[in-house]
């Protein structure tokens, strides 16, 4: 529903009635389309129930769900209103998994197919996709809605302690960070002290040894003022790109 405030819509997608609409079936995992209605408001969104994850060698089994809350909590951290709004909720029609509110969208323009000007306002994706180590950044991951709002998807393999970045994004590679970026870097980092409560929400969601490579990956960021370069030792594109 067009219109709702946030917190409005944070609510829906926590206390809201959730049924069934239908299955996306192109991903690896059980992904539904659901209906959220609470009293006289309702929108459409994501439902990734945990039981329908498929294990992977190098996740902690059943953490998948979790993870994508943790994205979002970090885009909201940064100030960039990159992730939709995105919950846990712990009863749903196939059980606990994670809601997040669906984006309108054309399909067709993603990555691949952005104008020259889109492409150059992914600087803010790059940059997230490095601070949380996305394993998974898919051209059909970057959504454009009506507005001309950039939207990230996707973020079940993320937080991984070990460099696991794999990206279609990487047409900044080597450059300076643009100095907006790296004041929300800073103050991302001084959010994210032992004691704070981002660290205490985002201990929800991801191990301690996530939350402190995350926070290394920070620090380094901020100390190299680089975007990183790919990885020669190790395939740093996602499969398939698309």
């Amino acid at each position: 529903m067009p219109g709702l405030l946030k917190e409005t819509i944070l609510d829906i997608l926590q206390q809201g009635e959730i049924s069934l609409q239908g299955e996306f079936v192109w991903g690896s995992n059980y992904t539904f389309f659901v209906q959220v209605e609470k009293g006289q408001d309702s929108l459409r969104a994501v439902y990734k129930p945990t039981r329908g994850e498929r294990p992977l060698w190098d996740f902690p089994k059943s953490s998948l769900a979790r993870r994508e809350v943790a994205a979002y909590l970090v885009s909201e951290a940064l100030g960039r209103e990159l992730v939709p709004p995105t919950i846990y909720r712990r009863r749903g029609p196939l059980g606990p998994g994670s809601l997040q509110q669906f984006i309108e969208h054309n399909a067709e323009y993603h990555y691949f197919s952005f104008s020259a000007s889109d492409r150059q306002r992914l600087k803010p994706v790059a940059l997230f996709d490095v601070l949380i180590n996305n394993a998974d950044r898919k051209g059909g991951h970057i959504l454009v809605d009506a507005n001309d709002h950039l939207w990230l998807i996707d973020h079940g393999i993320c937080f991984h302690r070990e460099d696991k970045l794999r990206t279609v994004v990487w047409d900044f590679a080597g450059e300076l960070l643009p100095p907006e970026l790296v004041v929300d870097l800073v103050k991302f980092r001084d959010l994210l002290h032992p004691e704070s409560e981002l660290t205490a929400v985002l201990q929800k969601f991801i191990s301690p040894g996530e939350i402190k490579a995350l926070a290394t990956r920070t620090g380094q960021l901020i100390e190299t003022n680089h975007f990183p370069e790919p990885d020669p030792q190790r395939r740093p594109y996602p499969w398939p790109p698309v």
